[in-house]
């Protein structure tokens, strides 16, 4: 029987989804980070089929999402997305901890996934913890920088005042080069890395991970150890098809 339980660890709310059976055996572990506006729960059908294979998932809330909501107007929550992005990624080295501490990760096999947000977070994280065994990218982006800025390009397209001066936005470029992937790509050290992206995603570029992909796939020796799934037609939403996709390569990496 698959459990899931509501727990927090160190202050940081989360879903513990394992088999009833290996609650308290080290297990293989695998961290996924919501998306933007989401929330821990949305992503338990990934979470369930992985459990069934006997691994262990976390499913993190993100600050000011699920459980952590502080009812911030749109606006300004948006404002706050790079600096949810850098609390899950101090977070992910507590839930690291964490796992060790409780003796319930095996061999030190962790992994990291998430969408959108978490997409981007998971591809950050790749720059700064050489213990992430295995990650995947669900319509996420692994060049923040370029992200960052297309952001900027909307918010100035719509016509909106931005409440940003040009001197904070080069400070905020500055400060998200060092966790930028496609600007540190020696940094993945041929780690098993995945990919799904719908190719009609109209808030995540498409063409960030997809040309990441193609320059970085040549360093590779094991080309079965990173991949890149392109769903035509597809928005940004994951489907079932790419959640089993995921499962299925990930039930070969980690």
């Amino acid at each position: 029987m698959i459990t899931v339980q509501r727990e927090s660890w160190r202050g940081i709310p989360l879903l513990h989804i394992v088999e009833a059976a290996n609650q308290e055996k080290p297990l293989p572990v695998f961290t996924y980070y919501h998306g933007f506006t989401s929330a821990k729960e949305h992503n338990l059908p990934q979470a369930y089929l992985l459990a069934e294979k006997g691994y262990r998932v976390l499913l993190p809330d993100s600050l000011y999402h699920g459980e952590r909501e502080e009812d911030l107007p749109h606006q300004q929550l948006n404002l706050k997305f790079w600096d949810i992005v850098y609390q899950n990624l101090k977070e992910l080295q507590v839930l690291y901890d964490e796992l060790e501490m409780r003796d319930l990760m095996k061999d030190g096999r962790f992994g990291i996934g998430g969408t959108s947000m978490g997409g981007i977070t998971t591809a950050a994280a790749l720059t700064m913890y050489p213990w992430i065994k295995v990650s995947c990218v669900m319509m996420g982006s692994p060049k923040p920088v370029a992200f960052s800025k297309k952001l900027i390009e909307d918010v100035r397209a719509s016509g909106a005042e931005l409440p940003v001066s040009d001197e904070e936005l080069e400070s905020l470029y500055h400060a998200l080069s060092t966790i930028d992937l496609s600007l540190h790509p020696e940094k993945l050290k041929e780690r098993p890395l995945f990919f799904w992206h719908g190719d009609a995603d109209p808030v995540v570029p498409f063409t960030h991970s997809y040309d990441f992909y193609h320059d970085v796939e040549g360093h590779y020796k094991n080309k079965q150890a990173i991949r890149h799934i392109k769903e035509p037609g597809r928005d940004h939403k994951v489907s079932r098809y790419a959640i089993l996709e995921m499962t299925k390569w990930l039930e070969k990496m980690l």
